[in-house]
């Protein structure tokens, strides 16, 4: 069976073309947030809000997508929602309006992720997981180069005109949605026209998952419960030294060495097992959080954020080929939904958390307790998980 197919191809391209016009905003969202009067508690407050938002309708839009046995209606509404939230950031500044915007933007996430998903995973075979789930990451995150480096050009000429690129960055969505539409959606899923679920019915399937799931999702909830925003990552590196354009910098170079190393490391985690690249990654991950507690300047920043780089590769599209390997397959939206509703929970705590923490103890507790976390979370997988691959390598 070919390992990329069309779909993947496209399905890849609607990912890129999404980053591209989200990441144009990301680096420079919390410059942005703090420019139009928002605190770092006010922030971190944000940004769990709508990530708790997106996970609670990946759950219940996974689910329904099961349910229904589609999944091409679900990408195409999902994207779309996004598509539309980025104009809206820059039409009012008032609090209230920036939630909706920015809980919009989740919302879409929401809807088409657990679909999406469900969709790879359906383009190919078990043993292949790793690598079509890394394929995808690493196409989605080339958007997410593409996105800043527009983005600093464009403030290179227009300084600190943040309300134009937020209108700029609807254009690579409308093209994200156009894409959808070249998706073709297999044979729809064997249902017997199951009613459209209850908001929260996908919390069920954690009572009837396998033992295996409950016991990853388990590990991956507790580091998630202190994997805070990336936006606490940038404004660190604000407060190491670096000025506006050196941020979208390192953001950038960042995202160019989890492109670069996606693909590959999903390949090594399907001859090796998953287990022991996800949990590298973890390792990674506390080498990184550690260093930036005690961050000295932009030469040790630009080191960490491409061990970090790294760190995203090994854990992003793996947790999800993991996770798709270890479930049913008419249940694979849901399971994949339902972990990741919990995770956002987690991420609205740790991120609350997070801003709370840096405000009262300072930016260094924040830091070295995630890398903490992460290293507990790693032996975890170690001692108690299976390899994550259908070979049992």
């Amino acid at each position: 069976m070919k390992a990329i197919t069309r779909n993947i191809w496209i399905i890849s391209l609607v990912s890129l073309f999404t980053d591209m016009a989200s990441e144009m905003l990301y680096p420079i969202m919390p410059i942005y947030l703090k420019s139009i009067g928002f605190s770092i508690v006010l922030i971190g407050v944000l940004e769990g809000v709508a990530e708790t938002v997106a996970g609670l309708s990946k759950g219940y839009f996974g689910n329904w997508s099961d349910k229904a046995g589609k999944r091409l209606p679900f990408v195409q509404v999902g994207y779309s929602l996004s598509a539309i939230s980025k104009p809206m950031m820059a039409l009012m500044v008032y609090p209230l309006w920036i939630f909706l915007a920015r809980t919009l933007d989740r919302l879409g996430k929401g809807v088409r992720t657990g679909a999406r998903d469900a969709l790879l995973s359906d383009e190919t075979v078990a043993a292949s997981k790793g690598r079509v789930f890394g394929f995808h990451r690493s196409m989605d995150t080339i958007g997410a180069v593409l996105g800043p480096c527009l983005a600093l050009l464009y403030l290179q000429v227009y300084p600190e005109d943040y309300k134009t690129l937020f209108m700029l960055a609807f254009l690579p969505g409308v093209l994200a949605v156009f894409c959808t539409f070249l998706i073709r959606e297999k044979k729809a899923l064997s249902v017997q026209h199951k009613p459209r679920p209850g908001l929260f019915d996908f919390f069920r399937y954690w009572k009837v998952s396998t033992p295996e799931y409950r016991r990853l999702a388990t590990a991956l909830l507790l580091f998630a419960l202190f994997n805070s925003s990336d936006m606490f990552l940038l404004l660190r590196a604000k407060e190491g030294g670096m000025n506006d354009t050196a941020v979208i910098g390192v953001y950038i170079f960042y995202n160019l060495v989890f492109a670069a190393a996606a693909y590959p490391l999903g390949i090594l985690a399907d001859k090796v097992g998953m287990k022991k690249v996800f949990s590298g990654g973890l390792i990674v991950f506390a080498l990184v959080y550690a260093g930036m507690a005690y961050v000295t300047g932009p030469a040790i920043i630009f080191a960490l954020f491409f061990l970090y780089g790294i760190y995203a590769a090994a854990t992003e599209g793996i947790a999800k080929a993991w996770i798709s390997n270890i479930c049913e397959k008419e249940n694979t939206a849901t399971a994949i939904g339902t972990f990741t509703a919990f995770q956002s929970v987690c991420a609205f705590l740790a991120s609350s958390l997070a801003g709370l923490i840096w405000y009262a103890f300072g930016a260094p507790v924040v830091f070295v307790l995630s890398a903490c976390i992460a290293v507990v979370t790693a032996v975890y997988l170690l001692v108690f998980m299976s390899p994550g691959t259908p070979s049992g390598t």
